[in-house]
């Protein structure tokens, strides 16, 4: 199959978004490698409530949604600072999406006291020319984040899994900030696999409209 153009060519402001394990970061850095634009990644390596937030959900849901979104906020700052113009760029992440993960894993008390933190914090955020947004089954889902073997992951619960699931399916039938290509990845593996990469580019350059389904049979 013959190299696919640039879709730096149409959009120079991408965003790959997902549930965990939909390959959201991945994609997003081959898109940035392949073709050379520049990654505004999330770094959860550097959260240092992630792994305990894994163990126990209910005591540490708070620190770790709080340092992901300071994290995610001054990355935006930065980003708002630079040449959109001039730079091509591919995100892993929508700051508007934060709150999704706050709604499923605090209390109350918590959640409006974090409500009140991000509406504070919130930046003006570049909105992006293109948001393309990862699917799958949380069993699959599941099942790729234990072939991947990350050991914090580990006590992740498919039950926890279905929600975010749930959660990101609402979140994105009602999103129309941006155009949005849902891609359908039961079937298809832009991340590892050439052909369904260049298939999922032609897609990006040939899509009309601003909410376009993309998915492959068995």
């Amino acid at each position: 199959m013959n190299a696919p153009a640039s879709p730096f060519e149409r959009y120079r402001h991408i965003v790959v978004e997902g549930p965990i394990g939909a390959g959201k970061t991945s994609l997003a850095r081959r898109i940035a490698e392949r073709f050379g634009g520049t990654p505004v990644l999330e770094e959860p390596a550097e959260n240092p409530f992630l792994e305990r937030f894994y163990r126990d959900g209910r005591r540490y849901a708070l620190p770790a949604q709080l340092f992901f979104l300071f994290q995610r906020v001054n990355q935006l700052r930065d980003l708002a600072q630079r040449d959109l113009f001039s730079e091509a760029l591919v995100g892993d992440f929508l700051l508007e999406k934060d709150p999704l993960f706050a709604r499923l894993t605090l209390d109350d008390d918590e959640l409006a006291l974090y409500q009140q933190i991000f509406d504070s914090l919130r930046p003006q955020s570049p909105v992006p020319d293109l948001v393309i947004y990862l699917q799958a089954r949380p069993e699959t889902l599941y099942e790729r984040i234990r072939r991947r073997g990350i050991p914090m992951e580990s006590d992740l619960s498919e039950a926890y899994l279905r929600g975010l699931v749930d959660a990101y399916s609402r979140f994105f039938h009602h999103y129309d900030a941006a155009p949005l290509l849902i891609v359908n990845t039961e079937h298809l593996n832009p991340v590892e696999n050439d052909d369904d990469f260049s298939l999922l580019v032609r897609q990006l350059l040939e899509m009309r409209g601003r909410r376009v389904f993309f998915s492959l049979g068995e």
